[in-house]
């Protein structure tokens, strides 16, 4: 289906793919998506992309958060972060802004999952296209990016 749903069924870890139409319209696509699958925003994490140091790198958070880029250089021993340009971002994960998945990136990125999500059983992430989710919990999701996990979200 995408790279992200092929690396968690090489690894072997229990996950569900759900789908939802998505609109192109919609002002934040975390929010939408946890809207019309009738999940709590808490449990659904968007993945950007950001620039630590000048390396790419990713922060993974609750998509009614937004992302520390101080928390996110500290937990990534950096002296500062920023976001990354949209395009420099699809081009590393191999995926669209919208649908940049964790989970089978071109190019593995250093990655920090907000500690939030350790509290949770399941959490959903993009699986590598806009309108698809990918539910897993977060303990195999750090297993898989080799995650960071620290308070990266405010």
């Amino acid at each position: 289906m995408t790279p992200a749903v092929d690396a968690a069924k090489a690894a072997g870890v229990p996950y569900t793919v759900v789908q939802y139409e998505h609109d192109p319209s919609a002002e934040s696509y975390g929010l939408e998506a946890a809207e019309v699958l009738g999940v709590e925003p808490e449990r659904v994490f968007k993945t950007l992309v950001a620039k630590a140091d000048g390396r790419l790198a990713v922060g993974i958070v609750p998509v009614a958060m937004r992302l520390d880029l101080k928390a996110l250089a500290v937990a990534l021993g950096a002296r500062k972060a920023e976001m990354a340009d949209p395009a420099e971002a699809q081009r590393a994960t191999g995926y669209v802004v919208g649908g940049i998945s964790p989970l089978g990136q071109k190019r593995r990125l250093a990655t920090v999952l907000d500690a939030s999500a350790m509290s949770q059983e399941t959490i959903y992430v993009s699986a590598g296209r806009r309108g698809v989710e990918i539910v897993l919990a977060p303990a195999d999701l750090v297993r898989l990016t080799s995650a960071t996990v620290a308070e990266i979200a405010r």
